[in-house]
């Protein structure tokens, strides 16, 4: 092999221009790769494109006093100086994010959230930033921690902290530090909530044990997740739900779009970054065929992946079966399975039995909101080896040299591990403002101490709110049409019991 000479001046520039993490083998090449390019692969792993959200900062944030350029400091970030990035971050979902933007538009002036003091306990990324100012535009206040341990983008929490919102929250926090950041959201001397906005329950559970009498008078709940949802409805039927909510999760605009949309991209998306697979041939089980597990199978059959459904319910398993899919029970595929993916929403549906009986090299992470769907604890015993490979992966060692790879330790692996479409995140986001505003401006009487779904014409406004994206143009009924079929013109135009 013939080598091409260079001559000292030209190798400092290609230095300089090969900053690729596959560029150059020796020490010199390698250290300047890292140094131009680290930020990018940390971000790749990460799920955050700024490179912000890297966990090398040993420091907790709780032991920190940090000032944002305002002199503020009520809040806990991983690094306020990240700020900047996130910004940018913010910037570019707001693009993306086009009816949540346009209800910004159009309420901004009327400020229907006015005197509202709302605790927000949701995934923090630059979408739910958009969401965040979005409800300070029209009127409300907010504090803010999130949802799950691992989704959090340092660079948009330290933007938001820099734009003067209380923000508990950073990526990698512990068990305790997630419980720390919720209560200090609640708990603040001269600031009473009087709205939650939930994803999984936790504010609203924490804030019933610690806060019971100022529980008492929250205007009301909007709830988002499957079990946030099921947390209340257990509530309600033990009447211990002494305020109204409103059930996000099973309206249309969240179901039909967020769970089956967002899922078939995000799925492939977060796969692909933490384990490099390709998905023709592999044999794949998915844990559920509702609305998240139909995004990740029609995502994973269009790559040409062999896919087996495990299912409770009759209705949804005679669909698996008409879409093409085998409905199988989890013990007549394990050992053969290349990647599994919980998407039940229910708790242990991969037991420990069943990782005993998994291949070496199998894939096995969470699509569900709950992070029990894999039995992970199971996991931790002397028996068995953890290595980590990389940021939310884990190679689990049996002793006889058996390995699987555990994504986001179980819990949700789109959000931990991916980036989510903004664009649809954007539709759940203005659905959520929209349950907010009823809910805070309801006359007395309308709703009681129950779980209630958002009502069908809000539905529709949140859809409308987004066609103009796509330059879409709705045909209107003449008089006589809706006299016809009974409906006002101006909807809504299904009846509560239609199924889309």
């Amino acid at each position: 092999m013939s080598v091409i000479p260079v001559n000292k001046e030209e190798q400092k520039q290609i230095s300089f221009k090969t900053t690729g993490p596959t560029q150059g083998r020796s020490g010199r090449f390698k250290r300047r790769s890292r140094s131009l390019s680290q930020s990018s692969t940390d971000s790749y792993s990460s799920g955050s494109y700024s490179g912000s959200s890297s966990e090398d900062d040993d420091v907790s944030p709780r032991e920190k006093v940090q000032y944002n350029s305002k002199n503020f400091k009520g809040f806990c970030v991983r690094n306020i100086k990240q700020a900047a990035f996130g910004r940018r971050e913010i910037e570019i979902a707001e693009q993306e994010m086009p009816g949540l933007m346009l209800l910004r538009k159009r309420a901004e002036g009327e400020k229907p959230l006015k005197g509202s003091k709302i605790i927000g306990c949701t995934h923090i990324t630059a979408q739910a930033a958009v969401l965040i100012e979005t409800l300070h535009a029209l009127g409300a206040s907010v504090r803010w921690s999130a949802c799950n341990i691992y989704s959090t983008q340092n660079e948009v929490a330290a933007a938001l902290a820099e734009a003067g919102f209380p923000i508990f929250a950073w990526r990698g926090e512990t068990e305790d530090d997630f419980w720390w950041c919720i209560e200090r959201c609640i708990l603040s001397d001269d600031w009473q909530p009087n709205m939650i906005l939930d994803d999984g329950g936790d504010a609203t559970h924490m804030m019933l044990k610690k806060c019971p009498e100022t529980f008492k008078l929250i205007k009301g709940i909007v709830e988002e997740s499957v079990t946030g949802v099921h947390r209340l409805y257990q509530l309600s039927k033990s009447n211990k739900l002494s305020v109204p909510a409103m059930n996000v999760n099973d309206s249309v605009t969240k179901v039909k779009f967020d769970n089956l949309y967002c899922c078939r991209e995000s799925i492939l998306d977060a796969l692909k970054r933490t384990t490099d697979i390709m998905f023709g041939g592999k044999q794949v089980v998915v844990v559920g065929y509702g609305e998240v597990g139909k995004g990740c199978c029609a995502a994973l059959k269009g790559l040409g992946a062999i896919v087996y459904i495990t299912e409770i319910d009759p209705i949804c398993a005679l669909q698996a079966c008409m879409d093409g899919f085998r409905v199988v029970k989890m013990d007549e595929v394990v050992r053969i399975a290349d990647v599994i993916i919980t998407a039940s929403g229910n708790k242990t549906v991969v037991t420990r039995q069943h990782l005993d009986r998994m291949k070496n090299g199998c894939i096995v992470c969470n699509m569900g909101h709950s992070n029990t769907e894999i039995d992970v604890d199971s996991l931790r015993t002397p028996d068995l080896t953890w290595e980590k490979v990389r940021s939310q992966v884990d190679h689990i060692i049996w002793p006889d040299g058996k390995r699987i790879l555990l994504l986001a330790q179980g819990r949700l692996v789109n959000w931990s591990c991916s980036t989510v479409p903004s664009f649809v995140v954007s539709i759940t986001a203005t659905t959520q403002a929209l349950a907010l505003i009823e809910l805070f401006n309801a006359p007395q009487g309308r709703y009681k101490k129950d779980v209630y779904l958002l009502p069908k014409k809000l539905d529709e406004y949140v859809a409308s709110l987004h066609l103009p994206a796509f330059d879409a143009h709705l045909t209107e009924l003449t008089d006589d049409q809706a006299k016809y079929i009974g409906l006002n013109k101006a909807g809504p135009f299904k009846p509560n019991y239609y199924r889309y």
